[in-house]
């Protein structure tokens, strides 16, 4: 969506500064906030576009002052009272008014399941895309509200079909719940000069995967 969370190409946040690999949580409590996370979403009450959109949909200076798992959390408590898991009260006192109506996952079956996975491509039942690679295309102009996965600097810019990654989950109506629309996903090649400027290197290039409906030629 138009938000915070999408920084990329942004003035006046200054460079990007990777943590190291190691610790992967600063504190104890942020270990436990990811498995809370990864635990409730095993309910299968959402979808995983439905959890990001639940994390990224609030006000700049709320998003700005959490940190990221502070992010996680936030937005599970959102998604926990949309879905009718959890109430307020609930919240508050951090005791079950009752049983919530969801299976839960047995510990010995958590690594299976993470490992699994869940499986985001489907089948196009007989449609084909419409670029192939080596095409040139224009990304559209989309300023929605809801969820998307294109970056706002790569808006209204032309690039090239580098690759066709096949028939997937189209996150914009994933984030509404919505399981079974699916999109042709490419992966397109912008000249990093077009998307940033000069102070991009001349020949750098930026690869970006982006869903049919945000292309055309």
């Amino acid at each position: 969506m138009n938000g915070p969370q999408d920084l990329g190409g942004r003035d006046g946040f200054g460079p990007i500064a990777p943590d190291p690999q190691d610790p992967l949580f600063h504190a104890e409590w942020e270990r436990r906030a990811m498995a809370m996370v990864v635990a409730a979403g095993g309910a299968g009450a959402w979808t995983i576009d439905e959890s990001r959109f639940a994390r990224e949909n609030r006000d700049p200076g709320e998003y700005y002052g959490l940190s990221y798992y502070q992010l996680w959390i936030r937005g599970l408590e959102d998604l926990l009272k949309t879905k009718g898991l959890v109430t307020d009260d609930e919240l508050t006192t951090g005791q079950a008014d009752g049983p919530a109506d969801v299976t839960a996952l047995a510990a010995d079956k958590v690594v299976p399941a993470l490992m699994r996975g869940s499986p985001y491509d489907r089948d196009p039942r007989g449609s084909t895309p419409a670029f192939e690679v080596g095409q040139t295309v224009q990304t559209r102009n989309l300023q929605p509200r809801g969820h998307i996965r294109m970056p706002a600097y790569c808006r209204n810019r032309r690039g090239v079909v580098a690759a066709v990654h096949g028939y997937h989950v189209f996150p914009d109506t994933s984030a509404k719940g919505d399981r079974t629309t699916a999109h042709w996903l490419y992966n397109i090649s912008f000249a990093a000069r077009d998307l940033f400027g000069d102070r991009a290197g001349e020949n750098d290039r930026v690869n970006v995967d982006l869903w049919e409906p945000y292309l055309h030629v």
